[in-house]
């Protein structure tokens, strides 16, 4: 495959990696516990964060410890590199990117050094994710209160190193209002602490040379104090520069100077924070306005009645999200009408009765402002916890925009005072209009700090020329209206050249000074905040001058949407949703081994550097690359839950494809690959092949010859299942709700016949006519193509998918319903059949084909049908989804179709992947991750059931992996209905 040439931006770090590399690679490797990564990939997937730049580091430092990072700053400064702090790579300015050694404390150095829940402080590691500190203190009534939306990923050290804040800012304040001490390395690796001044140790621990820089930095603060008074915004949410307006407080808390520095002056090892009692209610208003600038004008009356926080939701998100499935149903439960724009009130207290009344008052001051009836009050905390989803994902909805042009990055938080909210947001708007652009609004109304990013195309040089433009534009708006040019993400490339005409040359010199004071070899992150890089210097840009992006020849897919395959991987913008670790299914690969290359983000990076030229030659169907996707389970749950719509499972059968053009197909993908072929010999064979599982020598054979783990049980063949009946013609459907096709799959006809034998059973009691659909040629029964696709065989698929889709069409187009049991076979049509064989037939089959719980679940909530199901007594049923039930969004049908049943118990299990993933739990060299996937979650769950409880599980692989794993007998829904069926008179 040919490829384009590497970017200059790109290159910066090859060069400083190849000046240096051998020799400090040996020494890290011979210094540290953790790890150093030099290998073109790991470098490239850690040199971009959520911003619009990319710069390629010299290496990744894996820190374990405290040790690890000083004998990293140690080594780095003995060969002339710079170090770059990073937590989770989700800056939206370019903070954690660099040419010197990149340092990930997300990966290992991440615990809990010290908890006082009676205190209520908390010491951590920088690498601690937000969440999972939340989950840990929440049990004894705590919280950290500082939430920006980023809390499933985001790391303490990060929030601390761009003084970050979050939608509840106007009740909690930012992090330096949160922090109580830090402890750090400076550049030469000494170690220090900071904290309150006037304790035994007047805020310092460590050296006599911390010390006297403490009182240095103070004197410098003083001796600047009415400029500081002067210049230094009076919003709350302002974090650009460095906090010398802390330092002029009667008794300041030195850790606060390190607070929003970006690792631009030492390297932290530890926060101490201050935590919040939870409150014991929340409830929420959701406020609708025909206009933008009405809201804007509102909100400082809102914010009057003291809620905790004010969240805007603007009309892209309300239009854009609408088209996302998962956000589809939220917003139509709280909007009524079709309103411009929403404020999301939230209140919170002890007194359930007092919210309810702040929510009347609400009521009461938008009808005395002109909006009578217009909101939507919202008690229940599972409806908030969704709404606050949509709200977090307003960026990513954003994002989803399809097209080179999204919104970007660099004015995104300015705030400005209340009473000038409106009028900014306008003038604004008008900078967009005089541009040839529009911008897109959300966020923090309460505190004046609302996210906006116009739309631009960063491929071509005169959209970041706009750029420029704009944020001088913008920068000159903020100071006239009093406001800050960077409210909460941090300064970072775009926005530290702006630092010095806000502030003024005399605080500009002053943080120059405090940086020379840290840091005097600028060794720390260097380009941030003081002598910044150039904010539209498009060599650092991820869309560089000389990108190009070279698609494989001959695509085996279609990627219509994404306006080709380069297109499909470009639609990650590195927010990093996908490295959340607990919540919804994605990236199950990630979640089992924290790293970086095992992550959906991951994934895309390295694919979109490999075909744009910038990891070398033949990158794309490289070794390297194949181990990048290896552990992509094919989950789908990207597909769903990235809200910009990366779909690396439909991306690893194009990669597949090429690669095993390339370098040919394993046995064992050409064993499972042609399962369908061979499934009615085997069926006959059944004694000899079954004895696999009995013999060990023969299970030791497999693995060896075939790759399949000796470990792993694999499924029995018996006796398939068979239709019964004669062949129907399309002129029998006659066009009713009741005329369906049961599509027997591969896996339940072979192994477990009799789960369609109850399907057939259950179709038919509940009326409806089973019309028998059989190939046009031969005797094999139809496929969906599934076990082709999964090792990228698309050529195989194709034709499969040619010889199903030729035999349902007519009775498709008749007015029946294809109806199946298997979720990753039945959902295929629905999904990849589309992209292998792009047209309106595919569609039409695709709008008429169902899961079994989906048909159900519409036609019992129509009134359609009234199967008589027996009461179960209060029977518990766990339900595990399948992956693609999630991703397409069927599990609510599953849970539907379970509770129609009187009396069954039914207790969804919150879990991600089970870990078998079709062939993916049998490989000798995947079965240890298949497992740890299985206990993050869905094996601690099934452990706690009781011995007569029922456990159900509509994937095959799902039911083989609970029984591997646990020795339970997992069941499909259509046999749970098929038992609960009274008897037929």
């Amino acid at each position: 495959m040919a490829v384009g040439t590497a970017p200059q931006g790109a290159r910066q770090g090859a060069r400083v990696a190849g000046r240096n590399g051998a020799g400090l690679a040996r020494r890290l490797a011979e210094a540290l516990q953790g790890e150093a990564r030099f290998d073109a990939f790991t470098r490239g997937r850690y040199a971009t964060d959520a911003s619009i730049y990319q710069i390629m580091p010299a290496g990744v430092v894996l820190p374990r410890s405290a040790a690890d990072i000083a004998a990293t700053l140690t080594i780095a400064a003995e060969h002339g590199v710079p170090v770059i702090m990073r937590g989770g790579g989700t800056s939206q300015n370019g903070q954690p990117i660099g040419s010197g050694l990149v340092v990930d404390c997300s990966r290992h150095f991440n615990g809990i050094r010290d908890y006082d829940a009676e205190a209520g402080t908390v010491t951590v590691e920088p690498g601690m994710v937000l969440e999972r500190l939340n989950t840990r203190v929440k049990a004894d009534g705590w919280f950290f209160p500082v939430e920006p939306s980023t809390a499933t990923r985001c790391t303490i050290g990060g929030m601390a190193g761009n003084n970050s804040c979050g939608a509840r800012s106007l009740r909690f304040g930012k992090m330096s209002d949160n922090v109580l001490a830090m402890e750090a390395l400076f550049h030469d690796a000494e170690a220090f602490g900071f904290g309150l001044t006037g304790n035994a140790s007047d805020g310092v621990t460590g050296s006599a040379r911390a010390e006297d820089l403490a009182r240095k930095m103070i004197a410098l603060a003083e001796s600047e104090r009415q400029e500081i008074r002067d210049r230094y915004p009076k919003v709350q949410r302002r974090v650009g520069g460095y906090n010398l307006d802390a330092l002029i407080e009667a008794r300041p808390n030195l850790a606060h100077l390190l607070v929003g520095s970006e690792g631009t002056l030492a390297a932290t090892t530890a926060v101490t924070l201050k935590l919040s009692r939870l409150p014991a209610h929340r409830v929420m208003g959701v406020c609708h306005f025909p206009s933008f600038r009405a809201a804007m004008e509102t909100t400082r009356h809102i914010v009057d009645l003291d809620p905790v926080a004010v969240e805007l939701v603007d009309n892209n998100v309300l239009v854009l999200g609408a088209d996302i499935p998962l956000f589809r149903a939220t917003l139509a439960d709280i909007t009524r009408g079709t309103p411009n724009c929403l404020l999301l009130a939230e209140f919170a207290g002890e007194d359930l009765a007092g919210l309810k009344r702040d929510l009347k008052r609400l009521d009461a001051c938008m009808a005395d402002h002109g909006f009578p009836d217009a909101v939507v009050e919202i008690h229940e905390p599972s409806r908030q916890k969704s709404v606050w989803e949509v709200r977090e994902a307003c960026l990513n909805i954003m994002m989803s925009m399809k097209g080179d042009a999204k919104p970007v990055s660099f004015i995104e938080d300015c705030a400005v005072p209340l009473e000038h909210l409106a009028d900014y947001t306008d003038a604004v708007t008008d900078v967009f209009t005089k541009h040839g652009t529009r911008g897109t609004w959300y966020a923090h109304a309460s505190v004046g700090c609302l996210h906006v990013r116009p739309i631009l195309d960063m491929k071509l040089g005169g959209d970041v020329a706009k750029m420029r433009a704009i944020a001088e534009e913008t920068s000159e708006l903020v100071r006239r209206y009093k406001g800050s040019y960077s409210g909460e993400h941090g300064d970072g490339i775009s926005r530290s050249e702006y630092i010095a005409p806000l502030f003024g040359p005399r605080l500009a010199r002053a943080f120059d000074a405090v940086k020379d004071a840290f840091d005097p070899e600028n060794r720390l992150n260097p380009g941030k905040i003081v002598r910044p890089l150039r904010m539209d210097d498009r060599t650092l840009m991820r869309f560089a001058p000389d990108y190009r992006v070279s698609e494989p020849q001959a695509t085996a897919l279609d990627w219509p949407e994404a306006g080709g395959f380069g297109g499909a991987v470009e639609m990650c913008n590195n927010n990093g949703t996908c490295r959340k670790l607990a919540g919804g299914a994605m990236c199950p690969s990630y979640r089992v081994t924290r790293e970086e290359q095992h992550l959906t983000r991951g994934r895309a990076n390295s694919l979109r550097l490999a075909i744009s030229g910038q990891l070398g030659k033949d990158a794309f169907t490289s070794p390297e690359m194949k181990r990048t996707m290896d552990l992509c389970v094919s989950c789908k749950a990207c597909r769903r839950e990235c809200p910009t719509g990366v779909d690396m499972a439909r991306m690893k059968v194009e990669f597949l494809h090429h690669y095993h053009a390339r370098h040919g197909l394993p046995l064992k993908d050409r064993l499972i690959g042609a399962m369908p072929h061979y499934a009615g010999i085997a069926a006959r064979l059944a004694p000899l092949l079954n004895l696999r599982d009995r013999v060990p020598a023969l299970a030791r054979i497999s693995e060896q010859v075939a790759g399949l783990s000796a470990r792993r049980s694999l499924p029995r063949w018996r006796r398939p299942w068979k239709e019964t009946g004669e062949p129907a013609h399309p002129q029998d459907v006659v066009g009713e709700h009741r005329d369906v096709i049961l599509f027997g799959d591969t896996f339940n006809r072979a192994f477990e016949r009799e789960n369609l034998e109850a399907a057939e059973r259950v179709l038919v009691a509940a009326g409806y006519r089973l019309h028998r659909v059989f190939p046009a040629k031969g005797k094999r029964p139809l496929c969906c193509g599934r076990t082709w696709l999964a090792s990228g065989q698309t050529d195989r698929a194709r034709a499969e998918a040619r010889r199903t889709l030729d035999a349902l069409l007519p009775f498709v187009r008749a007015g029946a319903r294809v109806v199946g049991l298997e979720p990753s076979c039945l959902l295929t049509f629905r999904d990849e059949f589309v992209a292998l064989l792009p047209g309106p037939d595919a569609n039409l089959l695709a709008k008429q084909s169902l899961l079994i719980e989906e048909l159900l679940a519409a036609d019992l909530k129509a009134g359609l049908i009234a199967p008589d199901f027996a009461d179960q007594g209060g029977r518990v049923a766990h339900l595990h989804g399948h992956c693609h039930q999630k991703s397409f969004g069927a599990m609510g049908a599953v849970e539907s179709v379970l509770r129609s049943v009187p009396g069954l118990d039914v207790r969804p299990i919150e879990s991600s992947c089970c870990g078998m993933a079709g062939a993916f739990g049998y490989g000798a060299e995947t079965i240890d991750t298949s497992l740890a996937m299985a206990e993050l979650s869905l094996f601690p769950a099934l452990r706690k059931a009781g011995p007569g409880d029922l456990v159900v599980a509509d994937g095959t692989s799902c039911r083989h992996q609970i029984h591997d794993g646990l020795g339970l007998e997992a069941e499909h829904v259509i046999r749970i209905l098929d038992r609960a069926l009274m008897p037929r008179h």
